[in-house]
């Protein structure tokens, strides 16, 4: 991980300007949070597990960047009042990356899924908003393919992450005063929820019809979603972007 103080990528970000991203103890929200730090950002890095987190937190530190670790269940209101209170000693929150949610492998019923993922998205955004942001701020949801551009065995994950696009629409179109806000939909990705997947008879398959033949790291997702949030994308708003190789286009 490069010096923090020397950005080898300059996308526009102000230093020191912070970034709150939710689901940072590992996959596509820790790549997140690190490659933020590169770029000079300092981060709020949420998680449930708080080791996890932690550990993201201390690899940020010990590269020279600047970040604090927040334990919080996303969709519990007063988790995410303290986390923001503590999120916000960093200083003005300009940033804001909604990760955090329910896997698709997760045996849920079908209304206590959508609440929980579209919710804790709301939860989040409305939270952040209602304290007051700096000028430019922008987020970005993080939604999926599933439920948007393909059909997935999950009823409550599809039906979450086409309301996740969805509710980013609507904050692009009633809420754009305060916040630029689009939303990222990642293809089949590796990370620890799909570990195991590509050796799947499933996950052969789609790794075939992928023009790319691979799967997603979470850097891929990361890099997508800090182009989104930066001053450089500030005409781009409302926008879900497929990060996927290619593969939607072959279905």
């Amino acid at each position: 991980m490069p010096n923090t103080a020397q950005p080898t990528i300059d996308l526009g970000f102000t230093p020191g300007d912070v970034l709150l991203v939710s689901g940072a103890g590992s996959g596509i929200g820790e790549a997140i949070a690190l490659h933020a730090a590169e770029l000079g950002l300092a981060v709020a890095a949420w998680d449930l597990n708080e080791s996890a987190v932690a550990d993201t937190v201390d690899r940020i530190t010990a590269a020279g960047g600047k970040a604090i670790a927040v334990a919080a269940d996303v969709s519990a209101p007063a988790e995410v009042e303290r986390g923001f209170a503590e999120s916000r000693r960093l200083g003005g929150i300009r940033y804001l990356v909604n990760n955090a949610g329910p896997s698709s492998a997760g045996n849920l019923d079908f209304d206590e899924g959508v609440r929980i993922a579209v919710g804790s998205v709301r939860l989040m955004t409305e939270t952040w908003l209602a304290g007051g942001v700096p000028e430019g701020a922008a987020l970005v949801n993080v939604s999926s393919l599933a439920g948007n551009l393909i059909g997935t065995d999950s009823p409550w994950y599809c039906a979450a992450k086409a309301g996740i696009a969805g509710y980013t629409r609507h904050l692009a179109t009633y809420r754009n005063a305060e916040v630029r806000s689009n939303a990222v939909a990642p293809g089949m990705t590796d990370t620890p929820r799909l570990q195991g997947f590509v050796q799947s008879e499933v996950g052969q398959r789609s790794l075939e019809k992928n023009p790319l033949k691979r799967m997603a790291t979470g850097d891929d997702i990361a890099w997508a979603t800090l182009f989104l949030l930066c001053p450089l994308a500030s005409y781009i708003n409302g926008v879900l972007l497929p990060v996927d190789g290619g593969w939607t286009v072959t279905q």
